[in-house]
């Protein structure tokens, strides 16, 4: 008897779906935009590598950083490990010290902005990147400059990661909430119709998601599902958030040292890790 292929497309979308449920800012408006099976395309460039893959996180809050990027960043990142990768978090300080010493790290340095392209174009050919993923960070504005959800101006406080992406000689996935994060380009016209000063960065595969960390979840389910192996067993989104607020993390909706993301409690990010964990246990 022939077993039956998963329909991985349909799979995809019902991901898809759960990412954008809650709505919170306008991310179930972005997804019609989108062609479907944008997780299970990224999915697919994750569980392909063996190499190095870059993971650009971190998103300034007041003068420290915020939890949603850096907890799903480093969901990526053991994912990645499980698979045999290489991954790298590049951030710039205070989380690049926060995290250096038990994750690899890149530094990225705050607003150098004469030196920019230079400064990507020399990290990529050292780092040699098989892909490069972004997860909540901002994105260029269309006077180059970078904004936070409230509007304000926070350029002076941003390391850049723009041109990691728009120079990489490889793949690249954007994750964002909002459409001020990099990626978000690639639905410039959608995402202008939100409240929101867009960001015009593209990549090659965008995700939106209600909280950027919860796409990290639902890549780890898609890779899970290819591999026919739950990946996402031993996820534990409380753990990351609590090693992170003893390191200075703040809420960025409350901006509070709090193990919440965007202002939601790590139970919403744990129901949605059991959903998909449902996902994977129905017969395909």
């Amino acid at each position: 008897m022939t077993a039956l292929i998963p329909d991985y497309l349909a799979l995809s979308q019902q991901i898809e779906q759960l990412l954008v449920r809650q709505n919170l800012r306008g991310m179930a408006a972005l997804k019609p935009h989108l062609r479907p099976g944008y997780i299970l395309r990224a999915a697919r460039l994750i569980n392909q590598c063996r190499g190095t893959v870059l993971i650009g996180t971190g998103f300034p809050v007041l003068d420290t950083f915020e939890t949603d990027g850096p907890v799903g960043a480093i969901a990526l990142y053991q994912l990645l490990t499980q698979l045999g990768a290489k991954p790298v978090i590049v951030c710039g300080d205070p989380l690049y010290s926060a995290l250096k010493a038990d994750y690899q790290c890149y530094q990225i340095t705050v607003n150098q902005y004469e030196a920019l392209p230079a400064i990507a174009s020399a990290a990529l050919a050292e780092l040699q990147p098989q892909l490069v993923i972004s997860i909540e960070r901002p994105g260029f504005n269309a006077q180059q400059r970078y904004a936070n959800m409230r509007g304000e101006d926070i350029s002076a406080r941003c390391a850049s990661f723009d041109y990691f992406l728009t120079q990489a000689p490889c793949p690249t996935i954007g994750i964002g909430d909002g459409g001020n994060e990099i990626g978000m380009g690639n639905l410039l016209q959608a995402v202008s119709a939100l409240n929101i000063t867009p960001a015009v960065t593209e990549c090659d595969e965008l995700i939106v998601a209600d909280v950027s960390n919860w796409a990290a979840w639902g890549l780890a389910a898609m890779v899970s599902l290819l591999r026919n192996e739950n990946l996402l067993s031993d996820a534990d989104p409380l753990e990351i958030l609590q090693y992170l607020s003893a390191k200075g993390s703040v809420d960025g909706v409350t901006r509070l040292n709090t193990l919440t993301e965007d202002g939601l409690t790590h139970t919403e990010g744990l129901q949605l890790i059991d959903d998909l964990c449902s996902l994977l246990r129905e017969p395909q």
